[in-house]
């Protein structure tokens, strides 16, 4: 499935939730399923600074494709930080650049933040569009 349709997918799943303190809450529950990194990645080096809550940020490149973990101390920061990283996970660094998140906004999932979770939101999006930069042909 290309982004064009997690997108879609993603947009009508969210969009079918009455308000937007249920589409958080469908990303929290999304969340917790999640699995936590290892310990051995809960490092300095992997964690995204200027956040409240402790953020850590992973990143690999196989096959020519590029894919993301996080994990947070904050379920509501993992929760949005991961449905970046399950968004864009497994695709090609060019795929990656050329489709914005941005069209997370019209469905409310960033109004209801605090602006420090919505900084780190930009922060991983920041780091997952450097990693692609990186890694593009």
């Amino acid at each position: 499935m290309n982004l064009a349709e997690k997108q879609n997918q993603l947009t009508a799943e969210l969009a079918a939730l009455k308000n937007r303190q249920d589409r958080l809450a469908l990303l929290v529950e999304h969340a917790k399923k999640l699995p936590p990194l290892a310990p051995e990645l809960r490092t300095e080096q992997n964690l995204i600074p200027g956040c409240l809550a402790k953020l850590w940020f992973i990143s690999e490149f196989r096959a020519g494709k590029c894919f993301f973990a996080c994990d947070s101390d904050s379920l509501v920061v993992k929760a949005i930080a991961g449905l970046l990283c399950n968004f864009y996970s497994g695709h090609a660094p060019a795929e990656i650049l050329a489709h914005d998140p941005g069209f997370l906004a019209p469905l409310g999932i960033t109004q209801h933040l605090t602006p420090n979770r919505r900084n780190a939101l930009a922060k991983v999006w920041e780091r997952l569009r450097q990693f692609a930069e990186a890694h593009t042909e």
